[in-house]
């Protein structure tokens, strides 16, 4: 199946000289698939809710100030005849959910995650939510403001937080869309009333205020086939993952960015790394960072690597021109999930930090492993007499 079998032409068209304030409201009215930014009649990018979120640049500014080469890289092209799976990489290096669609030098349509995953959903039933779920999820409380929620959502570069109350619980789930939802009605009413300073007053908005409640949720042992369609029917971007035994404890996130990269998933005879903000890379390559991970990875040779995930992400903090990056370095093993993560000024400097602290992990993980099974032969031994 190639590409131009499920695009779409349903995207809005914005220039870029719109008012951020009024693509916002988009997102709200509108629920649009994509948004596509053009310059002169010509694609400039694609801007996703997520990226509005994490912005700081107001209402009042143009589009452009949000599209710069220098702030952000242009969305991926994908051509019409590309396949599902390269798709499904193109869509998660770029840390998108749509990307335009070209024939030649002509835009053609967009291809979205959903429509990815709903072509491709018979084909999910061979694999379980635990094989590809993230299992370190990042949560709030639910007397946290909205402030805590777009701090969090910004830092770690993620789409929905498990709401917690004070016992560990789960209460709920919010996530960028809920977030928007608020921003933009917050700040019309801020906007519109007697007193403008009420919009500073919208970032303490309790969470329990607009999170989701009940949650929808997965257990590790569901088929993914089982999840995308309920993710699918319920226009959800993802599933909390809770504990079999009490569906009040959370243990992971699946979403559909993590069903889009179990689709890249390969038989290559090289390690299976994917990236995602690949235009972050500077000094690094790809290359190098496959070499690097091969090389701390070979000492541990019973622990099988099924895949490698490495996220950059560019925070504003600058070192003489270098922006600080933060990395996170997830692998999926024979033995479970391991991670590292870390900070530095270009991608490389971070990328060196995360990986030696999964290295450390995976140490770690390797002897916690070894003192089980000498307490499983003690045990053992010790029936005997």
């Amino acid at each position: 199946m190639n590409i131009s079998d499920i695009a779409t032409e349903e995207y809005i068209e914005v220039d870029v000289e719109t008012r951020l304030g009024k693509v916002r409201s988009l997102f709200e009215q509108d629920n649009p698939k994509g948004i596509i930014v053009v310059r002169d009649g010509e694609y400039e990018a694609v801007i996703s809710e997520r990226e509005l979120i994490q912005s700081h640049v107001e209402d009042d500014a143009k589009v452009a100030a949000l599209v710069k080469p220098s702030r952000n890289a242009p969305a991926p092209k994908v051509n019409r005849h590309e396949d599902v799976r390269e798709t499904a990489r193109v869509l998660v290096e770029g840390g998108v959910k749509v990307a335009p669609v070209f024939e030649g030098d002509a835009l053609w349509g967009i291809v979205t995650a959903d429509a990815i995953l709903g072509a491709v959903l018979d084909n999910l039933d061979a694999l379980t939510v635990e094989q590809i779920y993230s299992d370190d999820p990042v949560t709030v409380g639910d007397g946290d403001g909205l402030g805590t929620v777009v701090n969090l959502l910004r830092e770690h570069g993620i789409s929905r937080l498990p709401v917690l109350d004070d016992e560990g619980t789960l209460t709920g789930v919010v996530t960028t869309h809920d977030v928007a939802d608020v921003v933009v009605r917050g700040m019309s009413k801020a906007t519109t009333g007697e007193r403008v300073g009420d919009r500073d007053r919208i970032l303490d908005i309790p969470v329990n205020d607009f999170m989701s409640s009940p949650v929808r949720t997965t257990t590790v042992d569901e088929s993914v086939e089982e999840a995308v369609d309920r993710m699918l029917e319920n226009d959800l971007g993802g599933l909390v993952v809770v504990d079999d035994g009490d569906d009040s404890q959370v243990v992971g996130v699946l979403t559909k960015t993590d069903v889009l990269r179990a689709l890249t998933f390969t038989e290559e005879d090289h390690m299976d790394v994917q990236i995602t903000n690949i235009a972050l890379l500077d000094t690094i390559s790809r290359d190098d960072i496959r070499q690097s991970l091969t090389e701390v990875l070979d000492k541990y040779q019973k622990m099988q690597v099924m895949h490698v995930h490495v996220r950059f992400q560019e925070h504003k903090e600058k070192l003489r021109g270098t922006p600080l990056i933060y990395c996170q370095i997830r692998v999926r093993t024979s033995n479970g999930q391991v991670a590292g993560s870390g900070e530095g000024y270009g991608a490389e400097s971070a990328f060196r930090v995360a990986l030696d602290k999964l290295e450390r992990n995976v140490l770690e993980m390797k002897n916690y492993r070894s003192d089980e099974q000498y307490r499983g032969q003690l045990a053992r031994k010790l029936n005997e007499l």
